[in-house]
């Protein structure tokens, strides 16, 4: 019997199961900054690695800040690069700006389609939000308008523990307050969400979208359920597949 479902965030409530990658990279071309993959990548990289190390995002931080102190970032790698050498500081700061914007947008689109299929949800299961972030999840919660959802949030920054460890599902599991084989993780990572969750003996679903590298994308078994838009979860729950002890 499944009681809880247990919910990564990124790229799976907020972006419709889309890498933030791409997000980015479509809100650059949008703002007339038309790099290409080989320039735009290392950027993305190095952006995460500094928001990464801590001390950059503050717990009250809600996701447009977040996007702010990321693009920044990205900025100051490209124009350290040379890529954006001919930009003055206000010309910099409009195309922040416009970047900020569009993924705001976006991400905010995208959380509100999520929150009509967890309504439906919450009175049947349990939900847990499993997350590698920041330490502002429930800022950027709140400002979605999730966090009524999620009463129990297991973030990798507070957790200290990171996908793709299975310990870090397992304390998604201590938190739904039932057995592993009791509970269903869903994510848009193959590695990071789907292989470390059953490991952590969790049922699986992926939601398959546009991947950072399509890794794991012609491994998917006949008994791992795969969804390409969240609209499909409920029934796919309800259904035959769902029934079978899942296996590590």
């Amino acid at each position: 019997m499944i009681r809880a479902l247990l919910f990564d965030y990124g790229g799976t409530l907020d972006t419709g199961a889309c890498h933030w990658y791409y997000v980015l990279r479509q809100a650059y071309w949008e703002a007339g900054l038309c790099l290409d993959d080989t320039i735009l990548r290392p950027a993305y990289v190095w952006g995460e690695r500094a928001l990464s190390k801590g001390g950059v995002i503050m717990p009250e931080d809600d996701f447009r800040t977040l996007l702010w102190k990321k693009v920044s970032l990205e900025f100051r790698f490209l124009i350290d690069e040379g890529h954006l050498w001919a930009m003055d500081s206000q010309a910099v700061r409009a195309k922040q700006e416009a970047i900020v914007s569009t993924c705001d947008a976006f991400a905010r689109c995208h959380t509100d389609a999520s929150a009509r299929i967890l309504d439906k949800l919450a009175n049947a299961y349990r939900l847990v939000l499993v997350s590698n972030f920041y330490g502002n999840l429930h800022a950027v919660l709140t400002a979605y308008g999730l966090s009524d959802y999620f009463p129990q949030v297991v973030e990798s920054a507070v957790a200290g523990v990171r996908k793709p460890d299975p310990a870090i599902w397992q304390l998604g599991v201590a938190a739904a307050g039932c057995r592993a084989g009791e509970c269903v993780a869903i994510g848009d990572s193959w590695d990071k969400d789907v292989v470390s969750a059953r490991r952590a003996g969790c049922r699986a679903v992926w939601f398959k979208g546009r991947t950072w590298d399509e890794k794991g994308s012609h491994l998917v078994s006949t008994d791992i359920p795969v969804i390409t838009h969240l609209e499909e979860l409920p029934e796919l729950l309800c259904s035959e597949l769902m029934t079978s002890e899942p296996t590590v």
